[in-house]
């Protein structure tokens, strides 16, 4: 039988098997592809500067948009959920925590720390919102089988 050949970094590459981080790490590289070019673009293309607005509200619809990727994915598991929001948004954190050496005044507006609390908050909610959804939808999914097995033993004649 023959053995795979082990590459001296695949070991750590074993973290990226599961599912959730795999994503996470992708949409957070998608997150931060966008923000440098989201600033780029408003700090160094001068032609765009009376767009500004629009620029602004459509990098902020694709943020937006790329964080769902997680939430979407993993729609019936909370935990894998918040665990790919949480990385992608950690990416996006360092992102940003990077830009600031850059762009000075990127720091005046949020610091990382409170970038990433905003991105473990909003994932956060969203993932604990539909821990109680699936909870609820359960419970009444158990209860509709539980009332349907009782009317159906109720219209059978019983037996002597």
């Amino acid at each position: 039988m023959a053995t795979r050949p082990q590459f001296p970094g695949l070991r750590s590459l074993l973290l990226l098997r599961n599912t959730a981080l795999r994503s996470g790490v992708l949409t957070g590289v998608y997150l931060s592809c966008v923000f440098v070019a989201w600033l780029y673009v408003a700090n160094r293309v001068r032609e765009l500067e009376s767009f500004a607005g629009i620029r602004n509200l459509a990098a902020g619809t694709v943020v937006i948009l790329l964080m769902l990727i997680p939430v979407l994915r993993f729609r019936r598991e909370p935990a894998r959920m918040f665990v790919s929001g949480l990385t992608a948004w950690t990416l996006l954190t360092f992102t940003y925590i990077a830009m600031e050496m850059n762009f000075s005044l990127l720091q005046s507006r949020l610091g990382g720390f409170h970038i990433f609390m905003l991105g473990v908050v909003t994932y956060g909610f969203v993932a604990v919102f539909h821990w109680v959804f699936l909870l609820c939808a359960e419970a009444r999914h158990r209860h509709v089988a539980r009332a349907g097995q009782g009317s159906v033993s109720a219209s059978r004649p019983p037996l002597h």
